[in-house]
């Protein structure tokens, strides 16, 4: 039996510490999947709900697949849900939101190689949420987790061809993005 079926034991059986094990070997991984959804100043609050909702659903886990993939297949239901009640606010004012929320960069110098690659990753992430949530989270799980086909599917509960052709699209419309942003990305046209 692998340590998070034991772990998850456990907290049926009402140890808590239990759970928090478990939040600590997945918690960068549940992070990292809804900062890639969501962006990084809503990942903390889609990872909180991802864990309370995998808690209060822990009699449901089966077993019959891994506690890591039952586990992203909620934060991945979370960061959709927490998209499409996102979509509801005007581009603008969500501009303004990632502009306020930005942190205050150290007054000290960096250096211009870690800088720009901060920047880099800052613009690919922004670039990630122009994508179609459901196009964005297979992405993410394929090209920047490094999850097998098979498990995406079963994550995102669709088809595996589904996941095929939206990570397909989603690779189509990401370059598109980045093409019209050449100067930052270097891209041929």
């Amino acid at each position: 039996m692998d340590a998070d079926r034991l772990l998850v034991d456990r907290t049926r059986g009402g140890d808590l510490r239990a759970f928090e094990e478990l939040v600590d070997r997945h918690r960068a991984v549940v992070y990292r999947v809804a900062a890639r959804v969501v962006g990084r100043e809503e990942a903390d609050d889609v990872a909180q709900d991802a864990f309370l909702r995998a808690f209060h659903r822990l009699g449901a886990y089966r077993g019959d697949a891994p506690f890591r993939a039952w586990l992203l297949q909620i934060t991945h239901n979370a960061a959709i849900d927490h998209a499409v009640r996102r979509r509801d606010v005007p581009d603008s004012e969500r501009v303004d939101e990632v502009a306020a929320a930005a942190p205050e960069r150290d007054a000290k110098r960096l250096p211009a190689d870690g800088l720009e690659a901060r920047e880099r990753r800052d613009r690919l992430e922004y670039k990630l949420t122009g994508l179609r949530a459901e196009h964005r989270v297979v992405l993410v799980l394929r090209d920047l987790e490094g999850l097998p086909y098979e498990e995406i599917a079963e994550i995102t509960e669709t088809p595996l061809g589904t996941v095929k052709g939206r990570l397909h699209r989603a690779r189509s419309e990401l370059i598109d993005l980045l093409r019209r942003n050449t100067y930052d990305w270097e891209l041929p046209a």
